[in-house]
């Protein structure tokens, strides 16, 4: 069967894409913008990629397309669809009926950290011998591809909240039904589609209540939003983590890169590892519970940790240069930015942070974040903020506001030379976004290079 995915650079569809070529299917796609990593490990994989949405890349007719939520009625493409009266679906949708049915689903949800948990409890997985089925919503470091199929009925889902399609507004997560639910955190976020956060709750109510009285859902403690999700009902066995909770963590080091887990109260063991922050630490947690639904004990998940390497673009170390260090993340919302620049801050001590932020996502384009941007980089040095076009409020406000010295640049060539200049052996640089970032990252480390090499 030939498929032709709509938007198959997203996170998403791109790992939609490998499973369905691993199927035996033949399959190409279309997108507005074709960048790295997802671009690279399609093309890696003999997927055909064309630039934009034009009706002529549906001709000859594919068997079926597989449209992403990015796209909306008036799109070329999605417009030649309905004329010709050409099979589609949603993503979330073919992964359920083709992929997930008949399978053990361990399904992560939440507003934070859904792609390194994924890619953490896969490893975990992985590393015990169960040869895991996955789709996650990166490129995890310890396999190189963003999806399989797997060698057993597991398989590890990185659950998104948002919607399925221009046709179907529901969550993408209400199509996987689980059977371990991991609920990370729940905060306000995706601010085009939702109205307030009892709205996202709702939703997490509707995942809830897929999963069976046989399954298993794991959350944090402390979360209020979750809590008033599982008090809307709740038909399933629940384990708890973090302060209050069943499994609990003892930091043996500021960092998070050493600690010991309690699992009701008694010690399973010590985690050694490279990941740093309280976030981390929560991600660990929340894995190894789920692990264990699946008969992995946490001796075993502990075992793992310590060859875990994250997603990339999950604080990815992009080059080292005469002491100056750049590392690439996909932060793109205050409590991200905060956590993961505190996690740095805990390990590097009172070094040079510099942040280079853009704030490129639909909620941060809409400015539902603002005020909560200039406490977030609090544990940064210095900030340089990237007012990208279609960004409709202005950052100086933020800047106004800033707890460190802050400034906005509106060009990326004026922002490589400054940090140039002005980077010294010793200093960390952190380049946040979830987008391509007009190729920041690797155009800075070489200009380092360059100069400092």
């Amino acid at each position: 069967m030939h498929l032709h995915i709509l938007g198959i650079c997203g996170t998403f569809m791109g790992s939609l894409a490998l499973l369905a070529r691993e199927l035996g299917h033949t399959v190409s796609g279309s997108d507005a913008n074709v960048y790295p990593p997802m671009s690279t490990q399609l093309e890696a994989q003999g997927i055909s990629l064309m630039e934009g949405y034009r009706a002529e890349h549906l001709d000859p007719a594919p068997d079926l397309v597989v449209i992403g939520n990015a796209l909306s009625r008036g799109n070329p493409a999605v417009e030649h669809v309905l004329d010709k009266g050409l099979p589609y679906v949603s993503g979330p949708e073919w992964l359920a009926r083709h992929v997930l049915q008949d399978r053990w689903v361990l399904a992560v949800a939440g507003t934070h950290g859904k792609t390194t948990t994924s890619s953490l409890l896969a490893w975990i997985l992985e590393h015990a011998g169960m040869a895991p089925g996955f789709l996650i919503g990166g490129v995890p470091q310890n396999f190189g591809i963003s999806a399989r199929l797997g060698d057993t009925p597991f398989f590890v889902v990185e659950a998104d909240e948002y919607d399925s399609a221009f046709f179907d507004k529901r969550s993408k997560f209400v199509h996987y039904r689980p059977r371990t639910a991991i609920l990370n955190n729940l905060e306000f976020d995706h601010a085009d589609i939702f109205p307030d956060l009892a709205a996202i709750e709702r939703q997490f109510h509707h995942l809830v209540r897929t999963v069976p009285a046989s399954g298993l859902i794991i959350h944090p403690q402390q979360d209020e939003a979750l809590q008033r999700v599982i008090g809307m009902g709740c038909w399933t066995p629940r384990q708890t983590t973090g302060e209050g909770g069943q499994w609990q963590a003892r930091l043996l080091e500021a960092d998070g890169s050493r600690f010991e887990v309690l699992l009701d109260g008694k010690s399973v063991g010590e985690a050694h590892w490279e990941q740093t922050g309280a976030h981390s630490v929560a991600n660990a947690l929340v894995a190894l519970a789920a692990a264990r639904h699946v008969g992995v004990t946490p001796e075993q998940g502990l075992a793992a940790l310590p060859a875990f390497r994250s997603a990339k673009r999950r604080m990815e170390k992009l080059g080292e240069i005469n002491g100056i260090v750049v590392y690439d993340d996909f932060a793109h919302h205050p409590t991200a930015i905060a956590t993961t620049l505190a996690g740095l801050r805990a390990r590097v001590g009172d070094a040079k942070l510099l942040a280079i932020i853009e704030p490129r996502s639909n909620t941060m384009r809409l400015g539902s974040h603002m005020q909560a941007l200039p406490d977030s980089v609090a544990q940064a040095s210095e900030v340089i903020w990237y007012q990208p076009e279609g960004l409709d409020w202005s950052l100086e406000g933020v800047v106004g506001a800033s707890p460190v010295t802050a400034r906005v640049e509106t060009s990326i060539e004026r922002i490589i030379e400054q940090v140039v200049a002005n980077a010294e052996p010793g200093t960390h640089i952190v380049i946040m976004s979830n987008g391509g970032f007009a190729g920041i990252h690797q155009r800075l480390v070489r200009a380092l290079e360059a100069k400092h090499g």
